[in-house]
């Protein structure tokens, strides 16, 4: 249980619900971390009316290119610099279990108050199902906090679980919620009710940024998505009015939030969407410095010039 407000006591899997933005690290040009403004970033997102939490060490965070100390820094500035009763998700992401079990103790020490097991990236190529459990077990053996799993995109190839592995992942009671970013509809709503059917309790966010009014048709307890923390009031507009079953107001909310979507996420090239995210933020006067740690390169005039267009849309 968690202290929410000093007062009451809600479980995770409760505080999960609705909106959480997944959040980047500002960087200087030298691509150290820039500490004052990951803190100021942080405070901004975490203070707008409807964010619950954050998730920070994700992909958005630049997990894959963070070492142990500064992942455990982030968290440390989250705890900091965000209101009392702001879930704070960090993301476990490691090639090696035994390292990844390590992060994971390390960021319990820091301050979060869950973890989220990202799938190592060498997964992609070909993995045993029996190394996916095994990594697993060795993060949850490692610390007391409530686990999430994550639904890779199906563009990720055999790194997407297949429902008989998904499902052998579920029946580890430590493990509570999953960010589903299957990315496609047809696997999210296959997830979802192969979930709901085994643990009706599990928590299912609907994190494809793309198609977020879908899921949220389909079935979701919320989300964890980077699109929050560049227009986090929209994000919330659209949950909320999902929550309250106005699909007319939710179109309208997902016709500005598309065009902005598909520019940061879908459009070619893939693996683009922290740089692209940075580039919003520098162009919305939130960021000083868009830089984004090697081998991404920086922005290009035609995804900046396609990036203002979208924000136009959205009303920034």
């Amino acid at each position: 249980m968690s202290a929410v407000s000093g007062e009451t006591t809600t479980s995770f899997s409760d505080r999960l619900r609705g909106i959480h933005a997944a959040t980047i690290v500002p960087m200087t040009p030298d691509f150290e971390i820039d500490e004052p403004k990951l803190a100021a970033h942080l405070a901004s997102v975490a203070t707008v009316p409807g964010i619950n939490g954050l998730l920070v060490n994700g992909h958005a965070g630049e997990n894959f290119v963070m070492s142990l100390a500064e992942k455990r820094r982030v968290v440390e500035l989250a705890r900091k610099h965000t209101p009392k009763n702001c879930l704070i998700v960090s993301g476990v992401n490691h090639e090696s279990s035994l390292e990844a079990a390590r992060e994971a103790a390390a960021l319990d020490q820091a301050g979060a108050d869950g973890l989220l097991v990202f799938p190592p990236n060498s997964w992609a190529l070909a993995h045993a199902d029996d190394c996916v459990i095994a990594h697993h077990r060795r993060i949850r053996d490692a610390t007391t906090l409530p686990l999430m799993l994550y639904a890779a995109p199906v563009s990720a190839g055999v790194m997407a679980y297949a429902p008989p592995l998904l499902e052998q992942l579920v029946a580890d009671r430590r493990f509570v919620a999953v960010k589903e970013g299957s990315w496609e509809v047809a696997a999210y709503e296959q997830n979802f009710r192969l979930i709901r059917k085994l643990r009706p309790e599990f928590v299912v966010l609907g994190s494809g940024d793309e198609h977020l009014m879908t899921s949220y048709l389909v079935g979701s307890t919320g989300s964890q998505v980077s699109l929050a923390c560049v227009v986090p009031a929209l994000v919330v507009s659209l949950w909320n009015a999902a929550e309250a079953n106005d699909w007319e107001r939710a179109r309208a909310v997902h016709e500005k939030l598309y065009p902005l979507a598909a520019a940061i996420y879908r459009d070619a090239p893939g693996g683009r969407a922290t740089v692209r995210l940075k580039a919003c933020l520098k162009l919305l006067g939130r960021l000083s410095c868009d830089a984004v740690r090697p081998p991404q390169p920086p922005v290009t005039p035609s995804e900046q010039h396609a990036l203002e267009l979208a924000l136009r849309i959205t009303g920034q």
